[in-house]
């Protein structure tokens, strides 16, 4: 089971239950939420997607609303197995 790091106050609407989800996958080593911030589009309901690779893992970017925040995923997967696991942990 991965371990998910919460450190800040506060966090895109819904995201910690789906990433709480996501971290029971053994696969997932940690999970980091990072910085909110303003976009000018909308995005209806949350969504998660595979933005880039990092050194031991990838960048996810999770959208709702006018709201952008970074997720850093640790994991040996691959962008294509992360994005499925990702999908079926979606509430």
């Amino acid at each position: 089971m991965g371990r998910l790091v919460i450190t800040h106050s506060t966090y895109v609407e819904g995201l910690i239950p789906w990433l709480k989800k996501l971290a029971t996958d053994p696969a997932i080593q940690t999970i980091t939420p990072g910085v909110i911030s303003r976009v000018r589009g909308r995005c209806v309901g949350l969504q998660l997607r595979i933005s880039t690779p990092v050194s031991g893992g990838f960048k996810v970017v999770a959208r709702r609303g006018t709201s952008v925040q970074e997720v850093f995923v640790v994991t040996p997967l691959s962008k294509a197995e992360l994005g499925q696991r990702i999908k079926a942990s979606s509430p």
